[in-house]
Formats: structure tokens, C-alpha cells, sequence
């Protein structure tokens, strides 16, 4: 199998691809994935394809017809083929394909069509510059297997097999690149943007992540050479795993500026994102559930574990920025204070539990809507604190002996090492084991809607878990256990020229119950126009007052009295109250 892709017009976005099949089968079938593995939602790929056409070794057509969606059929004989054809790459995101004259982004599930029944064959692909002269200096990143060309510059490169070629996303333009190493294992620093990052400051400190996750699993790494490639924006976030690399995106002000500077919100939050998708090489690339062993990128592959896979992984990435040095224990603690922050905040962890959240990943979490918070919970958040609440078990029970590090390490000498998929079981027959007790009770929070006991359990390990009001719309969670607003209004709304647009309504809260909803624009209350500040502003008032509200529903001015209560506490604040107990879970200080 050979592919060739050429950015043939950056500037009309357009890849063009042609794929030869050097032994096609008789009526040979083509198809590309619906979705890519680590992002569960159908995204439809083919949507992007142009222009298909297929030819035999001597350049004669050969009738080429659409099955569904996303599938071809070749009517020829036996023999070789060429098949051609162009994406349209015009999605900003660590998901599909986007090129302009800036830089080139690809994942292979978005862009290589695969030929049905030959998947397992060797597949090779040359890369070609891009079709301007101007843009022949671009740099070209993956971690494919390089057979021909300089490093980072345009070439062939090669996969063992179709999965394998759609697991290595490629990264082109004027790339700043800086390379460390970590355990011997050579990992590449890839941005793309403009951008002030000091690199040896990014080297220092993910190489630091890097190491202590290796060590952790147990040497060797499963992969010769790592990628971490960078999309670098105004305003980015995301992030997608892959066996050697990772695909991000992340805001220009995240990076550093120097080797001295702070490690402030949005630094830590890159390195977090940066820790989440690398512990993924262990959890869900290689230790995944059975369901996924293998995937099935034609339809929806369902499975309840996911809570497991990036709740767990949401525990673990900022805990290893926290063990690997990056950042003190202090804001650790406001790390782990936000995260349980969103998942207090939401009335929807009242309504779904982590395995149907895991379950209905493709329709709910991936396809959010005004009124996620009420509905839905996140197995990334909830799983986290789920994952807390298993590490603070197996410690205080073992009296430090074990913790959930040894279940990973086993799941990937048991599953990693071997490939045998997960059952929906099989953390909890860990647990139990190294417990020696039944753990049903424990897993039973998988299937409810109650709020996790963590606070008894922080307790024991001298962490006290405070709920307090929020301060308004920039307070995240984290911080002193004193503050907050005194009067709730229940709604993220954004500053508008005639007054505030409301974004999502809290059940059960003012708004909701003056009649707002997402998409109103809130223009007066209590006879005065409303501005940015009205959350502050509602300070002035006490419990009980009633206001008269006026906003527009699409061209419709509507009316309501909003009865102010006093703010619910839904923001986390995490406080060492015994420091010689906290050893016992964060180690010292």
C-alpha cells in the first residue's frame, strides 16, 4: 500500500492524495474511519473527499461507485490501482485535517482511504512539499517511521499496517523544534505559530513529566521516539493521544517565556495537557478495553470504562505534575480543587452516572449542548474524583502499602504488555486482590448518582474538603475557604453592547426560575441597564429582594422578576489541616 499527499493549494486548503494498491482484490472495497480512536464521536471524514477516481497500471479509468457514506467500490479485475482524490482541510483542531499557508495538520483517519480486507499489509507514504514556492521551506513532524528524506523534512515514511498509519498525525510548516531525552528515549518539542515559549524551559519540565511517567510504568518506553507537536493560538485548547505522539493546541500565553518564569495558571494547565496525553501511551493506547481491541472505526464502539481511561488519566496528569516537581503542593491542591469544582457546579451529576456517561460518550459529552451541565457529568472529572477516591482507599486501608499506581502497573503488565483488552471488571478484581476484601460497595458508585464520599476520606489523610459560594464567573475553585459571593444568580453569560447574553442556566437557580434562557439577551434589571459587572452588582442586594428583568428573546422583549437567594456552595477549596497525615497520599512538601 502507497499513499502520496501533496498540499496541492494551501491557500484553497486542499490535500491531494493518491493511493496505490499494488495487489487489489477483485471488486475491491475502499473505505476511510467515522471517527478516530480517543475521540468518540462520528465525525463523518468522507464528508471532506473530492473528486474521486480510480485507475489501473496503464492509466485506464476504472468505474468507481459509491456503497454508503463512507465506502467505495472499485468493478475492476484483480491487478493494480491508483486511486486519486482531494480533502478539503479546513478544521482548526487536534481531530481531523487543516492546511493554509500558515502550517499543515493531518491525521491519517481523516485523509488516507483504506482498502478493505489488505489493512494488515505494510503501508508506506511519501509526503510531498507543499505546491508554492514560498513554502518550500516547511518542516514536516511525526513520529512515522522515516525510510527516506532528512530529518524533519518532506520524505517516505512507513507503517506496519493500516491502524498503524492512522496513529501517527503530521504536523508541516515553519516548526520551532527542540529535542530532549528522557530515559534514552529521544522526545521532540514541536510548535506551530507564532509564539515567545522559551523551549529550554519546555524541555527542562517535560522531560521531568516524561521521566517520572516511564519510571513509573517501568523501562523500557513503549516507544522508540515521542512527538509532542503544538499548535499555538491566541485562544487553543485540546489535546488527542496517539501510541508515539501527541496532538495539542493551546493558547500563546500558556507557554513560557523563560527559564525563571512562573508556573501560573496557564503554563500548568499546558503541562497538565501535556502529562494527560503522554500517560495515554500506557492508558488507552496500549491498555484499553476490550471493546476496543480492536476498534471498529466504522460505527460507534460502545464501552462503560471509559470513566477508567480518562478519569483516571485526569487524576494521574496533574498528580505527576505535582510528583514530577512542576508545581509545589499548594497548586496541586487548586488544581484538584478546580477540576472537582466542574463537576460540583454541574446538576448533572444528580442525573448520570459515571458508566452511562462512559457509555454515552457519542451523544452526550461529545455533543454538549446549553443544557449539559443539567444532564450530563463528565467521566473525565467525575472519573477523576472516582480515581482519587480508589487511590485514597487502597492507601489508608494498606496503611501506605499500596495505591492506585500498582493497579496501572499491573493492568500493564496484564493487558499493556499482552494486548488482552479490560472487562468491565477488571480494576475492581485488582483492587480486591490487593485489598483482599470484596469491593463491590466500591465499585457501586460506577452506578450512582450520589456525590463520592471523598471528604470523609480526604479527612483521614489530613486534607480537609471545604465547599464555599463562588466569587462570580472568573472563580474556578481552588484558593481560600473564606471567600465567595454572598447572592447566586445561576447563569455564564457573556458581555453583549445592549446588556449580557445569557450562555447556560443552572437549574433550580434565579435565572432559571425568572425564566432565562441560553440565548437571551438580559438588557435591564430593577429598572437599570446591565452590563459585565452584574454578577458583582447583585452583591448589593440581599436575600428575598425581588427584580424586575427585561431581555430579548430573538426580536421579542420579554419580562420576569428574578427572587435573589443566597449563593450554593459548589466551589471546592482543599486545605492541609495535618501535614503528617498528608504525607500519607502527597508525600512531603
Amino acid at each position: 500500500m502507497h499513499y502520496h499527499i501533496h498540499a496541492i493549494d494551501p491557500k484553497a486548503h486542499l490535500f491531494a492524495v493518491s493511493f496505490t494498491i499494488p495487489n487489489a482484490l477483485a471488486e475491491q472495497t475502499l473505505s476511510l474511519p467515522a471517527w478516530l480512536p480517543g475521540s468518540y464521536m462520528i465525525r463523518d471524514f468522507a464528508k471532506n473527499i473530492i473528486g474521486i477516481k480510480a485507475f489501473d497500471e496503464s492509466d485506464k479509468h476504472i468505474a468507481i461507485s459509491q456503497q454508503d457514506k463512507q465506502t467505495w467500490q472499485l468493478h475492476n479485475q484483480a491487478g493494480s490501482v491508483r486511486v486519486e482524490y482531494q480533502v478539503y482541510a479546513w478544521d482548526l483542531s487536534v481531530r481531523t485535517a487543516h492546511l493554509d499557508t500558515n502550517h499543515g495538520f493531518f491525521n491519517g483517519s481523516s485523509v488516507f482511504l483504506a482498502a478493505n480486507g489488505l489493512e494488515d499489509n505494510a503501508h508506506t507514504v511519501t509526503i510531498a512539499p507543499p505546491a508554492l514556492n514560498e513554502l518550500r521551506d516547511w518542516k514536516v513532524a511525526t513520529s512515522m517511521t522515516r525510510t527516506q528524506g532528512e530529518q524533519f523534512g518532506f520524505g517516505e515514511f512507513s507503517a506496519d499496517n493500516y491502524d498503524d498509519l492512522i496513529d501517527h498525525p503530521v504536523e508541516m510548516g515553519d516548526l520551532t523544534i527542540s529535542t530532549f531525552e528522557a530515559n534514552g528515549v529521544p522526545h521532540d518539542i514541536v510548535l506551530s505559530g507564532k509564539h515567545r515559549a522559551c523551549m529550554a524551559r519546555l524541555e527542562q519540565d517535560l522531560k521531568a513529566i516524561c521521566e517520572y511517567q516511564i519510571n513509573f510504568f517501568g523501562t523500557p518506553a513503549p516507544f522508540k521516539r515521542y512527538v509532542f507537536m503544538t499548535t499555538v493560538l491566541d485562544k487553543g485548547f485540546g489535546g488527542l493521544e496517539h501510541k508515539a505522539s501527541t496532538a495539542l493546541m493551546c493558547s500563546r500565553s500558556d507557554l513560557p517565556a523563560s527559564m525563571d518564569s512562573k508556573v501560573d495558571s496557564g503554563y500548568r494547565t499546558y503541562l497538565s495537557l501535556c502529562s494527560h496525553e503522554y500517560f495515554h501511551s500506557w492508558n488507552v493506547k496500549r491498555i484499553k478495553p476490550a471493546e476496543f481491541t480492536p476498534f471498529d472505526l466504522s460505527k460507534e464502539s460502545y464501552t462503560k470504562q471509559l470513566w477508567a481511561y480518562e478519569g483516571i488519566t485526569s487524576y494521574f496528569d496533574d498528580f505527576i505534575t505535582y510528583r514530577s516537581g512542576r508545581v509545589n503542593q499548594s497548586q496541586y491542591l487548586d488544581m484538584l480543587s478546580e477540576l472537582m469544582t466542574r463537576v460540583y457546579r454541574g446538576e448533572g451529576r444528580f442525573i448520570q452516572t459515571l458508566n452511562d456517561s462512559s457509555f454515552n460518550t457519542w451523544t452526550t459529552f461529545y455533543q454538549q449542548k446549553e443544557n449539559a451541565a443539567n444532564a450530563i457529568v463528565s467521566y473525565y472529572t467525575k472519573g477523576a474524583m472516582f480515581a482519587l477516591m480508589l487511590d485514597l482507599t487502597l492507601r489508608l486501608e494498606s496503611n501506605g502499602k499500596y495505591s492506585l499506581d500498582d493497579v496501572m502497573r499491573e493492568l500493564w503488565q496484564q493487558h499493556g504488555l499482552t494486548g488482552i483488552g479490560t472487562q468491565d471488571n477488571t480494576h475492581q478484581q485488582i483492587i480486591e486482590r490487593l485489598l483482599n476484601r470484596d469491593c463491590s460497595e466500591l465499585f457501586a458508585w460506577l452506578d450512582s448518582t450520589e456525590d463520592l464520599p471523598l471528604s470523609e476520606l480526604l479527612e483521614q489523610v489530613g486534607v480537609e474538603l471545604v465547599l464555599r459560594a463562588s466569587e462570580g464567573s472568573s472563580d474556578v475553585g481552588g484558593g481560600k475557604a473564606d471567600k465567595g459571593n454572598k447572592i447566586a444568580f445561576g447563569a455564564k453569560f457573556a458581555p453583549q453592547a445592549m446588556g449580557i447574553k445569557i450562555n447556560t442556566v443552572a437549574h433550580n437557580s434565579p435565572a432559571h426560575l425568572a425564566g432565562l434562557s441560553a440565548g437571551d439577551v438580559l438588557i435591564a434589571a430593577d429598572g437599570l441597564q446591565v452590563n459585565g459587572e452584574f454578577e458583582k452588582q447583585l452583591q448589593d442586594y440581599t436575600a428575598g429582594s425581588e427584580l424586575e428583568l427585561h431581555w430579548f428573546r430573538r426580536d421579542q422583549l420579554m419580562q420576569g422578576t428574578m427572587v435573589l437567594t443566597e449563593s450554593v456552595k459548589d466551589t471546592v477549596s482543599l486545605v492541609i489541616k495535618d501535614d503528617s497525615k498528608a504525607e500519607l497520599w502527597l508525600g512531603k512538601a
